[in-house]
C-alpha cells in the first residue's frame, strides 16, 4: 500500500469465515526486539518480525544510529548489537513514520546517549502527545526539546541520567518502557509504578538479553548499568490484528476459524476476555510457551453477542482493539457500554470520533462519550452500506472492513493505506478465510 488514496471495499459476507490462518507478528515485540538486540552485545537472531512500515521504521531508526541489521526476510532478522554505548549520531532525523511506540521508545533509548538525535514522524504522528515521555525523562536528568509537547522531538546529548521512583498518572506501556530503556543508562534504580496494569513485553524481553527487572505488585525497578547480551528471539502473532478475525467470526453466522500461534500475554488477552463477557465462543487450544512469551491457538465459532458494560479494568488491556470491538457491540443483543477509554482520542486518530462518525454513516446506534462509547446493539439488523472516512487509522480502516461483513451495502473505506503499518497482507489473508473485502487504488 504505498499511496494515500488507497480505499478497501467491504461487503456482505455470503459464506462463514472458515479455515486456519496466522496473522503477522506482534507490533510491540518487534519494535522492542530490535531496539533491545541494536545495545546488546553479539547478534540476536529474531523469527516472526512483523515486516510493516511501523516497525521497519524502527529498524531504518537503528541503522541509522550504526547499527548493522540483515533482513527482514520472511520474518527473520539478524541483528548485530552495538553494546549499549555503542551508538553513533545519525546524519539525518529519526523518521519514525506513523509509530507512536517506536518515537517514545526511541526517546528512552537516546535519553542516555552522548549525542543529540531528532525524531520525526508523518502528519499523524505530529498531532500525537509525547510530553508523558517528556517529562518523566526530564526528572531524570534528560533534556527533551518538544513542539508545544508534541512532534518532532530534539534528545539533547545527556551529561549522564539519574534514576527516579516515577508514578505514571496514566497507564501506557510506552511511558513504562521508554522510562525502563532510560534506566539502563541511569545511575542508581529506576522504579516505575502503574495505576492499572499494561502489556509487559518490555519486562519480559529483558530477561532474554540477561537484564534482571524486579516486579513487586504494579512496580517495576531496574539497576542501571547492567549490560545486554544477544539471544534468540521467536515472536508470536499479534493478538491486535488477530481480533479483526475474533470478532468477524463472532459476528457472521456459520463461521469456524482457526488463528495460530496468537501472544496470549496476560496483559494483552483483554480483547479475548471482553468478546467472551459478550458471549463470543472462543476456545483456547495448545497453550504453551516460546521465547518467555505465552502463545495458542484460538479457535472462534460465530456466536450470538450480548451487550455488557465493559469493567474498567479490562480496558487497558483492550485500548488498541475497541475499534473492532465497537463494531462487535452494534450486533450484540442489548447495550454496551465503554468508559475509562480516553486514551483512544490520541491514538493515530481520535478514534472515538471517528468511530461514532462511521458507525452513525452506517446506520449503527452510537453515541460517543468523552472516554468511551455507549452502543445500542441491533443483532438481527445489518449495516448500510456508506462511504467512511478513516482518517488515515489503520485499526479504523481495518475495524470497518469487519463491519462490512454484516452490511446490506457496500461500505467503501477511504485513505487506508496506514493498514500497512500494523497489517501488511490483511485482505489476501482476509479473503482467505471468506471474508469480503477488496482493495481499490
Amino acid at each position: 500500500m504505498e499511496s494515500n488514496d488507497q480505499s478497501l471495499l467491504a461487503s456482505t459476507c455470503t459464506s462463514p469465515l472458515r479455515g486456519s490462518i496466522r496473522v503477522p507478528g506482534d507490533k510491540s515485540i518487534s519494535h522492542r526486539a530490535i531496539m533491545l538486540a541494536a545495545i546488546a552485545k553479539g547478534q540476536t537472531s529474531v523469527s516472526g518480525f512483523l515486516e510493516g512500515a511501523d516497525a521497519i521504521s524502527t529498524m531504518n531508526a537503528c541503522r541509522a544510529l550504526g547499527v548493522r541489521i540483515e533482513g527482514p526476510n520472511k520474518g527473520h532478522v539478524l541483528v548485530h548489537g552495538l553494546g549499549k554505548h555503542g551508538l553513533s549520531a545519525a546524519d539525518h532525523d529519526l523518521d519514525c513514520g506513523n509509530a507512536g511506540t517506536a518515537m517514545r521508545l526511541m526517546m528512552g533509548l537516546l535519553a542516555g546517549q552522548s549525542f543529540s538525535s531528532t525524531l520525526i514522524g508523518d502528519e499523524s504522528l505530529s498531532k500525537r502527545p509525547m510530553r508523558r515521555v517528556a517529562d518523566p525523562l526530564g526528572l531524570m536528568g534528560a533534556q527533551i526539546v518538544t513542539n508545544d509537547g508534541k512532534p518532532p522531538v530534539r534528545i539533547v546529548a545527556s551529561p549522564g541520567l539519574n534514576g527516579i521512583d516515577f508514578s505514571m498518572p496514566i497507564a501506557s506501556a510506552q511511558v513504562k518502557s521508554a522510562l525502563l530503556l532510560a534506566g539502563l543508562y541511569a545511575q542508581g534504580h529506576t522504579r516505575i509504578t502503574e495505576p492499572a496494569p499494561t502489556r509487559d513485553h518490555t519486562e519480559r524481553m529483558w530477561g532474554g538479553f540477561g537484564v534482571k527487572v524486579e516486579i513487586e505488585g504494579a512496580s517495576r525497578s531496574l539497576k542501571g548499568g547492567q549490560t545486554l547480551h544477544g539471544c534468540e528471539i521467536d515472536i508470536p502473532a499479534d493478538i491486535s490484528s488477530a481480533a479483526f478475525f475474533l470478532v468477524a467470526a463472532s459476528i457472521v453466522p456459520g463461521s469456524d476459524l482457526i488463528l495460530e500461534h496468537v501472544g496470549m500475554n496476560l496483559t494483552r488477552i483483554g480483547v479475548v476476555d471482553i468478546l467472551r463477557l459478550m458471549g463470543a465462543d472462543i476456545e483456547v487450544i495448545n497453550p504453551r510457551v516460546v521465547g518467555g512469551e505465552p502463545v495458542a491457538d484460538l479457535r472462534v465459532r460465530s456466536s450470538q453477542l450480548r451487550g455488557i458494560e465493559v469493567p474498567t479494568s479490562m480496558v487497558p488491556l483492550a485500548i488498541d482493539e475497541f475499534p473492532v470491538l465497537f463494531v462487535a457491540a452494534c450486533f450484540a443483543q442489548g447495550q454496551t457500554i465503554v468508559r475509562g477509554a480516553e486514551e483512544l482520542r490520541v491514538k493515530e486518530s481520535d478514534r472515538i470520533a471517528a468511530m461514532e462518525t462511521g458507525l452513525l454513516a452506517c446506520g449503527a446506534q452510537v453515541r460517543a462519550t468523552a472516554d468511551g462509547m455507549v452502543i445500542e446493539g441491533q443483532p438481527d439488523a445489518s449495516l448500510k452500506g456508506c462511504t467512511i472516512q478513516s482518517q488515515g487509522d489503520h485499526r479504523i480502516a481495518m475495524a470497518f472492513a469487519v463491519a462490512g461483513q454484516r452490511s446490506s451495502g457496500v461500505i467503501t473505506i477511504l485513505n487506508t493505506s496506514n493498514v500497512a503499518t500494523s497489517f501488511p497482507g490483511f485482505v489476501g489473508l482476509a479473503k482467505v478465510c471468506g471474508m469480503q473485502v477488496e482493495q481499490q487504488a
